[in-house]
């Protein structure tokens, strides 16, 4: 089922979004630690581009790694319908550096990971989790076909809630 996805998967002037290499994790690390209050261990990163690489992406411009995002693949119970198991694709970490915002950055490394998750691992739906103060984020995601599903309360560290939010592949797929 798992095929070797393109490397390159979109080349613009402003940016190109690839497949995440080994050498970029440093790179990811540093954004991560820069744009978000939540971060995780080295080890998590390297363990996700190793399982999970064919759905991990990074925008590069001027040859520097400016922002990410980070999949992996679960089985479980469907957002959508709670009396069924699928596979389904779990969007653990996005970010891209300030300066490089609102540029279309991270809507294409969505695009390039929900590709991905589809096409060469098969999933069903795709959630993530977003602050519930994160607008910039939810109108993106909402464009993407997302829909908030529930609300997780004090979901963070500073106990701010998240919304869960999901979109159906196999739906999108159909549009």
């Amino acid at each position: 089922m798992e095929q070797q996805a393109e490397t390159r998967v979109v080349h613009s002037p402003e940016y190109i979004i690839r497949r995440a290499e080994k050498q970029d994790i440093p790179a990811v690390i540093r954004i991560n630690r820069l744009t978000l209050p939540e971060n995780y261990p080295e080890w998590f990163f390297y363990e996700h581009l190793e399982k999970w690489g064919e759905a991990f992406y990074v925008a590069v411009v001027g040859g520097e790694v400016v922002g990410y995002v980070m999949s992996r693949v679960e089985h479980g119970i469907s957002v959508f319908n709670s009396f069924k198991l699928v596979r389904k694709g779990h969007i653990v970490s996005i970010a891209v550096l300030p300066e490089h915002r609102r540029k279309g950055i991270g809507t294409a490394l969505m695009k390039a990971a929900l590709k991905s998750l589809s096409e060469i691992y098969g999933c069903d739906e795709v959630y993530l989790e977003v602050r519930v103060s994160n607008t910039p984020a939810i109108r993106m995601y909402e464009k993407l076909g997302f829909k908030k599903v529930k609300i997780v309360p004090m979901y963070y560290l500073d106990g701010e809630d998240a919304y869960i939010m999901a979109v159906n592949l196999r739906e999108k797929a159909q549009d």
